[in-house]
């Protein structure tokens, strides 16, 4: 099973493997106090996509998830989602970022590629 939560939420019991999925470490928390198992940055968005879409993420959702698969289909992209796979075949993921909009970040679009 693989869910997505802010890195900034306490760990719970709950969380299995707890994987930062942001290119860079997120500002005002701790290495500790984040409890991160893993940090995949192969399976983030590109920089030139992360900003673009946070220019203006309401109008370019969609788009923003049309060019982010497109990004997740490159081979070093692959081998990332490789692992996670491997690791939610084997217990709970928990897809941990920075963003204040969950279901509009990059882990909801990286959480459903992860499910098919």
């Amino acid at each position: 099973m693989v869910q997505i939560k802010r890195i900034y939420d306490p760990p719970a019991d709950d969380d299995g493997r707890r994987v930062l999925a942001d290119r860079l470490w997120p500002r005002g928390i701790s290495k500790d106090e984040a409890d991160v198992d893993e940090w995949v940055k192969d399976v983030t968005p590109s920089t030139e996509l992360r900003k673009w879409y946070h220019e203006d993420p309401q109008a370019r959702h969609a788009e923003f998830v049309r060019r982010y698969e497109r990004e997740l289909a490159g081979p070093e992209q692959q081998a990332g989602l490789t692992q996670l796979r491997d690791l939610a075949a084997h217990g709970t993921v928990t897809l941990l970022t920075s963003s204040k909009d969950l279901p509009h970040s990059h882990l909801a679009v990286l959480a459903d590629v992860l499910s098919h």
